[in-house]
C-alpha cells in the first residue's frame, strides 16, 4: 500500500503538480483572507471568470498570455469600481455584469479562433499533466510578491479592510491599496488556473479563510492558518486526484470542505458546551 501511495512522486510531472498545487493552496489561502473580509467572495469568483476571456484574447493577439490576461483581469476590476462609482448600481450587480461578459466572450473567441496554446477543458477545471516547470516558478514568484506585499503594507491593507473610511481621514491612500489588491488577485487567479481551473479558483480562495475565520479571531493567525488549511488542501487533493483519475481542482476543493465541514462541526460542539457550561452557573 505504501508503495502505491508514493508511486505517483516517481513521475516529474506529478512532483510539479503536487509542488504547485501546495503552493498556489497557500497562496490562495492568505489572499483569500482579505476577499473574505471584504466580503468580496463574489469578486473572486467573477474575476477568475473574466481572466479566462483576457487569455482567450491575448492568444488570439499572440501576446503574452500571463501579461495580456493579467491586465484584462486588472481592467476588469477597474471597470467594476468605475461602475459602482458612477450609476446606483450594487458592487454584486456590477460584477455580475462585467466578469460574465469578459467570461463569455473568451468563450465565444475559443469556439471560433481555437484554444490558444493550451487545452481551454484544462484552464476550466485543472490539469495536473498540464503542469511544467514554468509554472512552479510563477507560482514561486507570484508567492514571494504577495508575501512581500503583505508584509511591507500589513498596516494599511489591515486598516483598509476592516475600516476604509477611517482609513481614508488618517491619510492611507486606499484607491492605491485596493488597486494593489486587484493586481496581486489577478495574478493568483492567473497563476493558479493550470492546477485548479477557472471555475474553481474562487473556492480554493473563499474556503481556507472562511475556515481559518471560524477558528480564530486574530487576523494574524487567520493569515496563517488559511495558508496552512490551503496548502494542506491542495497536497492532499493532488494525491487524491491521481488515485481517484479526477481533475485536480475538483478533488482540492473537496479537501478543503472537508476542512470546512470539521470547523463547522466542531465550532457548533463548541458553542453548545459553551452554553452548557454557562446555564449550569
Amino acid at each position: 500500500m505504501a508503495l502505491d501511495v508514493f508511486k505517483p512522486f516517481e513521475f516529474e510531472f506529478f512532483r510539479n503538480g503536487v509542488l504547485v498545487a501546495t503552493l498556489a493552496g497557500a497562496l490562495c489561502g492568505v489572499v483569500g483572507c482579505y476577499v473574505v473580509l471584504r466580503n468580496m467572495s463574489y469578486i473572486g469568483h467573477g474575476l477568475s471568470h473574466s481572466i479566462f476571456g483576457g487569455y482567450a484574447v491575448a492568444g488570439l493577439l499572440g501576446i503574452n498570455l500571463f501579461l495580456g490576461a493579467g491586465a484584462w483581469g486588472v481592467l476588469t476590476a477597474l471597470a467594476i469600481g468605475g461602475i459602482v462609482r458612477r450609476r446606483p448600481i450594487g458592487s454584486d450587480a456590477a460584477i455580475g455584469v462585467v466578469t460574465t461578459a469578459a467570461f463569455a466572450f473568451g468563450l465565444a473567441v475559443v469556439q471560433i479562433y481555437g484554444s490558444p496554446g493550451r487545452n481551454a477543458d484544462a484552464l476550466l477545471f485543472g490539469n495536473v499533466l498540464g503542469v511544467t516547470w514554468a509554472d512552479v516558478w510563477l507560482i514561486v514568484g507570484v508567492s514571494i510578491g504577495a508575501l512581500a506585499f503583505i508584509f511591507i503594507g500589513y498596516r494599511q491593507l489591515l486598516f483598509t479592510t476592516f475600516d476604509a473610511e477611517v482609513a481614508r481621514a488618517t491619510g492611507v491612500r486606499t484607491n492605491v491599496v485596493d488597486a494593489l489588491l486587484m493586481v496581486l488577485l489577478s495574478a493568483t487567479v492567473l497563476s493558479t488556473m493550470n492546477v485548479m481551473g477557472v471555475t474553481l479558483i474562487a473556492a480554493n480562495l473563499v474556503i481556507p479563510a472562511v475556515v481559518a475565520r471560524m477558528l480564530t479571531d486574530s487576523f494574524s493567525r487567520m493569515l496563517m492558518l488559511a495558508g496552512l488549511i490551503g496548502a494542506v488542501s491542495g497536497f492532499v487533493g493532488m494525491n487524491a486526484s491521481y488515485h481517484l483519475d479526477v481533475a485536480s481542482g475538483p478533488t482540492i476543493v473537496l479537501t478543503a470542505a472537508v476542512f470546512f465541514v470539521l470547523a463547522f462541526v466542531a465550532g457548533g460542539s463548541f458553542r453548545r458546551r459553551a452554553a452548557g457550561v454557562g446555564h449550569a452557573h
